[in-house]
């Protein structure tokens, strides 16, 4: 199971929308995909169009997101203690908890917020290949 983010919504239900063929390619092969209501949270308080919060609910119903439950807050009250500098992430570390007791993978735009959280794992795509500015071969610099 793939647990996502708000980083995640925000990139597919808004602006350019890099992540949604990673996406759809996830759907397609089957792939359990799913959120909780922190991620739902962050993302309707921000400010979103009418279209935004229709896709969304096409593709993911607020009515499926997974609820942080009590088992949920004792594994994320746990790894604000282990964790370094943990004020301020508070959510963050929620998002993660409703992940690992769900047996599921993150997957963020934001790896840096997440690595140094115990027994949470991260989904990792390849990286994309380099985009060739010429028929010489030369990258393109972005």
């Amino acid at each position: 199971m793939i647990h996502l983010d708000t980083s995640v919504f925000i990139d597919v239900f808004s602006g350019e929308k890099p992540l949604a063929p990673r996406l759809r390619e996830l759907l397609d092969r089957g792939e359990r995909v799913s959120f909780s209501t922190l991620v739902l949270f962050e993302w309707r308080r921000g400010p979103r169009m009418p279209e935004q919060i229709a896709a969304q609910e096409a593709l993911f119903p607020s009515s499926e997101a997974i609820p942080f439950g009590s088992a949920e807050a004792l594994v994320a009250s746990d790894v604000y203690w282990k964790i370094k500098r943990p004020r301020g992430r508070e959510i963050d570390i929620a998002i993660a908890a409703c992940a690992i007791v769900h047996d599921a993978q993150l997957w963020t735009v934001n790896e840096a917020d997440f690595r140094d959280i115990p027994n949470l794992g991260l989904v990792q795509f390849p990286q994309p290949l380099p985009r060739f500015s010429n028929e010489k071969g030369r990258r393109n610099r972005t």
